[in-house]
């Protein structure tokens, strides 16, 4: 219904977990027509980040991801980058990305993300955020996010889209990465009532959306409507 009304569509995620040709077929299983083009997805935007800096990352990630930075050097790593390992995220994995960080001159820790917790089938999960914490606290540091809710990641979704912050919205699930990210690159964002939401989500104290709606099929439909109206 979005595509058919004219309007351009990006599916912003932070999903670390496999690459974005896996994500785009994941979505086509739950009957979405989505390319993986329309996929902006922190991995890929990591990797050119690395390619232009000369970095050379430890890499403490899902192994489902590794296909994303096949092209990277990674002898004599420069930096550690992280995202959502999953089971790989043992005491074992976290320390020695640890020691890796902290025998630096200028530690660099890069995230693929700050969620603190996902919504799965059996419930929730623990998000890559938790573990970029631990790290920054070990190493009295501050990690670089690549992904919600960091600027950067927003923009490069409205350059892909070729337009103007003032004429996209974001509709997600996560008031602080989805809704707070967006608002902060100046677009209106709703936030569904699916998902991860939690109904203490519409008593933030320094995040608000524009608006609230029960589920995506609502947000299309006043999406839609106020389409029709302004015509």
């Amino acid at each position: 219904r979005i595509r058919q009304a004219g309007f351009k569509l990006r599916f912003c995620t932070n999903e670390s977990q496999a690459t974005r040709s896996h994500f785009a077929r994941k979505l086509e299983t739950f009957g979405f027509s989505v390319t993986e083009e329309e996929v902006i997805a922190p991995g890929p935007a990591a990797q050119r980040m690395m390619k232009e800096r000369g970095l050379r990352p430890h890499l403490l990630v899902h192994d489902d991801l590794l296909p994303e930075f096949e092209s990277i050097d990674k002898s004599d790593p420069n930096c550690v980058l992280i995202g959502d390992a999953t089971e790989h995220f043992s005491y074992q994995n976290l320390n020695h990305a640890f020691q890796v960080l902290i025998n630096m001159e200028k530690p660099i820790l890069i995230s693929l993300g700050k969620g603190r917790y996902y919504k799965e089938t059996d419930g929730m999960k623990l998000d890559v955020g938790v573990y970029m914490k631990a790290l920054e606290y070990a190493c009295d540091i501050t990690a670089e996010v690549v992904g919600k809710p960091s600027k950067g990641f927003f923009l490069s979704a409205i350059d892909d889209m070729g337009v103007k912050p003032q004429e996209a919205l974001m509709i997600g699930d996560d008031l602080v990465s989805d809704i707070g990210g967006a608002q902060s690159c100046g677009i209106r964002a709703v936030l569904v009532r699916t998902g991860k939401y939690r109904p203490s989500d519409e008593h933030h104290p320094d995040i608000s959306a524009d608006g609230y709606v029960d589920n995506l099929s609502q947000a299309v439909d006043i999406l839609l409507s106020s389409q029709a109206s302004a015509q």
